[in-house]
């Protein structure tokens, strides 16, 4: 199992903290005799429609001395386990976690904006020192 991102406790207390339960730490999906580790799985009951939203988030720190590297390699991953994801359970939906300052700086890159765009890439953003999730983006 892959070492956990140096924010994962602080992004976890903050999908605690907007009533999150979380169901897997990490949520594996296995195909074959090979397997993924997604960082989170967490459910949300939705009261008006009696059933449970479910989301896979994959949180990165962006924390290497190239930023359009870390958006790459983040990306990469992002399409691949979303790619496994919907054979796996189609209905929970994969967002990547990032820190409230990556998403203001790298995610509004000029080189950014339309590759997240292009590939759709569900977003939360979050302050790791206060535990808060301050947007998301599906």
């Amino acid at each position: 199992m892959p070492a956990k991102d140096i924010y994962h406790n602080n992004f976890k207390n903050a999908l605690i903290k907007d009533k999150w339960e979380i169901t897997h730490d990490p949520y594996t999906i296995t195909f074959g005799s090979k397997g993924i580790f997604v960082d989170i799985g967490a459910e949300r009951m939705l009261a008006a429609a009696r059933n449970n939203e479910k989301i896979a988030v994959e949180i990165k720190s962006f924390r290497s001395a190239s930023d359009i590297y870390d958006l790459e390699t983040a990306i990469g991953q992002y399409v691949f386990y979303r790619s496994l994801l919907t054979r796996y359970e189609p209905d929970r939906k994969l967002y990547l976690a990032v820190p409230a300052s990556v998403f203001m700086s790298t995610f509004n890159e000029p080189i950014a904006r339309p590759v997240l765009e292009d590939l759709s890439i569900a977003v939360i953003a979050f302050e790791p020192q206060q535990e808060l999730i301050v947007k998301w983006i599906p």
